[in-house]
């Protein structure tokens, strides 16, 4: 296998319509409210304006167009880095004799998008998906930071194993996703998704947009909890 940063970036997974319609509701809407960080709103750490969607009704209809289309780029990054998968969970299958065995990664090569797709469902989750605008000229999240972290006794922070972040518009300079130890930085293109992972190893920033205001959909894909993957 050649060497990867494991970050990928699928173009045009939502229309730049839907995106433009996404973004003209979050204007309209009128609850954006300041972007929180993991210890409360810190604007010198993340300076936004965010809505939280996920089970608003108001939004159920842009939450199903992003999760479909997030859940699409985490089969293709899935198919690409198996053992992101594998390797958690020694996940098993009834083999051909009914007996359960282990997947192993050439299974992948002969697993349709279905079969992945229910693996994928039994053992991962969607996080909540948070819509934000970046000011032109002064918002941003310049604080180095990963996805991965313990802030409370439920442990949900630590369920997290990919980042994904949407791109609802461009037109703008500057607004990256800035990556610390890959030195990579992913400028913002309309109805492209980023997908990377969630630990201290994909430390990243948001850059502050110049001549335009950024506005993305961001959330996490989750393992599901020990109780639902293991029973009990």
């Amino acid at each position: 296998m050649s060497e990867s940063d494991f970050i990928e970036i699928y173009p045009d997974v939502l229309s730049r319509d839907t995106c433009a319609q996404i973004v003209a509701a979050f204007e309209a809407s009128g609850a954006a409210v300041p972007g929180r960080v993991g210890g409360g709103v810190l604007p010198e750490l993340k300076d936004s304006r965010d809505i939280q969607i996920t089970g608003n009704q108001a939004w159920r209809e842009a939450e199903n167009a992003l999760n479909r289309a997030v859940f699409a780029g985490l089969l293709a990054y899935l198919r690409k880095y198996r053992y992101a998968l594998i390797a958690p969970l020694m996940l098993q299958v009834p083999g051909a004799d009914g007996k359960l065995r282990r997947i192993a990664a050439e299974d992948f090569d002969t697993m349709d998008d279905e079969a992945l797709a229910n693996l994928v469902r039994a053992v991962m989750r969607p996080g909540a998906i948070n819509l934000q605008r970046y000011t032109a000229g002064q918002g941003g999240y310049p604080y180095w930071h990963c996805e991965l972290y313990p802030r409370d006794p439920s442990c949900e922070t630590l369920h997290r194993h990919v980042l994904w972040t949407l791109y609802l518009n461009d037109g703008f300079a500057a607004g990256e996703t800035e990556f610390l130890y890959q030195g990579r930085k992913i400028a913002p293109r309309t109805g492209s998704l980023l997908i990377a992972p969630a630990a201290f190893t994909h430390t990243h920033r948001g850059n502050r947009p110049e001549g335009g205001d950024k506005y993305i959909a961001t959330s996490w894909i989750l393992f599901q909890r020990a109780e639902q993957i293991f029973g009990g």
